[in-house]
C-alpha cells in the first residue's frame, strides 16, 4: 500500500485541530483574558530530548484556526533529527492566541515526533536488510491519519489504512469462511481491484494461500526456521510479511530471514510523548 502524504491530509489536519481546540478551549480560555487582548508577544519551543520531528502542519493549524495573525517560524522540518534543548519553532503575535494554542500545538508535536522517533530507532536496526516496516491498525482514535503520516516520517511504511482499502483476511474470517481458498476467491469477487492478504499460521496454510493466488502472506507467529522456510517456498510468487512477537530483541533476527515486511504495533502504540517546553517573552 502506498504511504501517505502530507498533501492528502489537509481536511483531516483541519479537523484534527478542531477537534482538539474545542476540547481544550471549550467556550473560551478564561485564563488567557487575564492579558489585554492588544498586547502582542514572542515564544520559543524547544525539545528536552533527541527526537525525530513530527507534526508541524498541526502546529501550524492550531495558531492559523485561532488567530491569523500568529507567525510560526520554523527552524525544523518533518524528518528532521533534533537534540536537547534545540530550538524548533518560533512564534510572534497576540499573547491570548499563544497561550491559548500552547497545549494542543504542542499535543500534536510531542505525540506524532514520539511516533517518527520510535519508527526511526527500529529502521534503524534493519536498515541494511532490504526488509520494509509496516504500522497496524493499533492507533489513537481520531489520529489514524496523523499517526501514519508520522511513521513515514520516521522511515517506516504504511499498511493499510483501515478496514476498506485491502483485504487482511485472519483466522476467524477464513473459519468463516470455510477456508483459505475459499476466502481468497470471495475476496476477488467482491473487490478484484483490492490486493489480498491473508494470515497464515503454518507452513501447509502457507501452500494454500499460494495456490489461491495471495497477494501477500502473513506469517503469524512463525518460528524463525519456518519463516526461511516460507521464503524458500515461496519464491517470490507473493509478498512475505511477519507479525507477532516482534520486539526490539527479536527485529533484526526476523528481518533476516528474507521476508519482505514486518508489521510492528508498537510503532504507534507503544510511543512516549517527546518532551517539549514553551517559553514566552513579551
Amino acid at each position: 500500500m502506498p504511504n501517505l502524504t502530507l498533501a492528502e491530509l489537509g481536511a483531516e489536519i483541519e479537523a484534527n485541530v478542531r477537534g482538539a481546540l474545542r476540547e481544550d478551549i471549550g467556550s473560551g480560555d478564561i485564563t488567557a483574558q487575564l492579558i489585554p487582548a492588544e498586547r502582542l508577544a514572542r515564544a520559543t519551543v524547544i525539545t528536552r530530548d533527541t527526537a525525530i520531528i513530527c507534526g508541524t502542519a498541526w502546529v501550524e493549524s492550531v495558531f492559523r484556526q485561532l488567530d491569523a495573525r500568529v507567525a510560526v517560524h520554523w527552524q525544523v522540518g518533518d524528518g528532521d533529527r533534533v537534540l536537547p534543548n534545540q530550538p524548533l519553532f518560533h512564534l510572534e503575535g497576540p499573547a491570548r492566541a499563544l497561550l491559548s494554542g500552547e497545549r494542543s500545538a504542542l499535543n500534536f508535536l510531542q505525540t506524532l515526533s514520539a511516533v517518527a522517533t520510535r519508527c526511526q530507532y527500529f529502521a534503524d536496526q534493519v536498515a541494511d536488510t532490504g526488509v520494509k516496516l509496516l504500522d497496524t491498525r493499533k492507533t489513537l482514535p481520531g489520529l489514524r491519519l496523523a499517526q501514519k503520516y508520522a511513521v513515514t516520517c520516521g522511515g517506516c511504511h504504511n499498511h493499510r489504512i483501515g478496514l476498506y482499502d485491502a483485504f487482511l483476511i485472519k483466522e476467524n474470517h477464513i473459519a468463516a469462511c470455510g477456508g483459505v481458498a475459499q476466502a481468497i476467491s470471495a475476496a476477488r469477487q467482491i473487490a478484484p481491484g483490492k490486493p489480498v492478504e491473508i494470515e497464515v499460521e503454518s507452513l501447509a496454510e502457507l501452500e494454500q494461500a499460494l495456490s489461491a493466488g495471495a497477494n501477500i502472506v502473513m506469517l503469524d507467529e512463525l518460528s524463525l526456521d519456518d519463516m526461511r522456510t516460507a521464503v524458500a517456498i515461496t519464491a517470490g510468487r507473493a509478498k512475505l510479511e511477519a507479525s507477532g512477537g516482534v520486539s526490539e530483541a527479536t527485529l533484526r533476527n526476523i528481518a533476516e530471514t528474507g521476508v519482505d515486511y514486518i508489521s510492528i504495533g508498537s510503532l504507534t502504540k507503544d510511543i512516549k510523548a517527546v518532551d517539549l517546553s514553551m517559553r514566552l517573552s513579551l
